[in-house]
C-alpha cells in the first residue's frame, strides 16, 4: 500500500490521485482479501492486547460522507471492543475552547496494548477553523508544526500512528448525499448543513493538501485512500494497518512458569 502513503516533504496535488482507483481489482477478489484480514486483524489486536507494550493510533479525516464510519464498520468488524476504542470530535464544547486546540484530544490516545480510531481528530483544526475563518491564519498555520511534534511525543512513546485520508470525488458525494435523503433508514445522518459544506468544497480541498503536504511525516503518515469504491477503500485500510501491526513482532507474554504439568481441579 505504499503507492497511496505521502512521503514527507511532499506537496500534495490531489488532481494526482483518483479517487476511483481500485488498481485493477474487481470487488470479489476485493471483498475476500478483506474478509481475510479481517481475521488477521483480530488476532493481531488480541495480541496486541495480550503483550501490552505497543499502541495504536488510527486517524481518519474525509470531506462529508467520506466513508470513515463504513470504514469503522467493516475493517474492524469482529475485533474485540475491549481493547479497540472510538473517539469522535465534533464542535468543541465551551471548555475545550477554553484551552488549548489539544486539550481535548490528548486524553483519548492509546494506552498500551490499546488501538484507538479517531472519527474527525485534531486536524479539524487546521481544516474546519481554517475554512471558516475561526481563527486567523497566523494561529492555524502555525499549528501544522505544533501538530508534528505532538505526534512525534506519541510515537517516541510508543505509539503507532497511521493516518488516512479518505479521498472521494464529487460526483460521489453527490450520489451519496442523494442516497441519505432518499433512504429513510439513512435520513437521518443527512443535514442542510452537509450541503453548505460541500459548497466550500475547493476550500477544503486546498486545506486537505496542506495537511497532506506538511503533517506527513515519517513517525506519523499520511495515506490517501482512493474511496469511491467503498469495498477498495476498506481494502487499502485493512492491509495497511494489518502491515503495520505485524511490522511490530508481537508476542503473546510468558507466564513466567512451566504450566504443562498443572491440573485443573474439579470444581468445588
Amino acid at each position: 500500500m505504499d503507492r497511496y502513503r505521502i512521503p514527507p516533504d511532499t506537496t500534495v496535488d490531489l488532481a494526482a490521485f483518483d479517487p476511483g482507483d481500485t488498481a485493477g481489482l474487481e470487488e470479489k477478489e476485493a471483498k475476500e482479501r478483506v474478509a481475510a484480514l479481517n481475521r488477521r486483524l483480530e488476532g493481531l489486536q488480541e495480541l496486541l492486547y495480550a503483550e501490552g507494550k505497543h499502541r495504536v493510533l488510527v486517524v481518519l479525516q474525509a470531506t462529508d460522507t467520506g466513508g470513515k464510519d463504513g470504514v469503522i464498520r467493516h475493517v474492524f468488524d469482529g475485533v474485540n471492543p475491549q481493547g479497540v476504542k472510538v473517539a469522535s470530535f465534533g464542535r468543541p464544547t465551551e471548555k475545550a475552547l477554553a484551552h488549548d486546540y489539544l486539550w481535548r484530544v490528548h486524553p483519548h490516545t492509546p494506552g498500551s496494548g490499546e488501538m484507538v480510531i479517531f472519527n474527525r481528530s485534531h486536524y479539524e483544526d487546521v481544516l474546519v477553523v481554517r475554512v471558516h475563518g475561526l481563527v486567523p491564519e497566523g494561529v492555524w498555520s502555525r499549528r501544522y508544526a505544533q501538530i508534528n511534534a505532538w505526534e512525534r511525543l506519541l510515537a517516541e512513546e510508543g505509539t503507532t500512528i497511521l493516518k488516512f485520508f479518505l479521498h472521494i470525488s464529487p460526483e460521489e458525494q453527490a450520489e451519496r448525499l442523494a442516497a441519505r435523503r432518499d433512504d429513510p433508514a439513512k435520513r437521518w445522518k443527512f443535514s442542510r448543513g452537509d450541503l453548505e459544506e460541500r459548497g466550500r468544497w475547493s476550500a477544503y480541498r486546498a486545506a486537505y493538501e496542506e495537511v497532506l503536504s506538511r503533517t506527513s511525516t515519517p513517525w506519523a503518515p499520511w495515506y490517501v485512500v482512493p474511496a469511491d469504491r467503498k469495498w477498495f477503500r476498506n481494502l487499502v485500510v485493512a492491509t495497511t494497518l494489518v502491515d503495520a501491526l505485524e511490522s511490530l513482532h508481537m508476542a503473546y507474554p510468558d507466564p513466567g512458569e512451566d504450566l504443562t504439568a498443572v491440573l485443573i481441579p474439579p470444581a468445588g
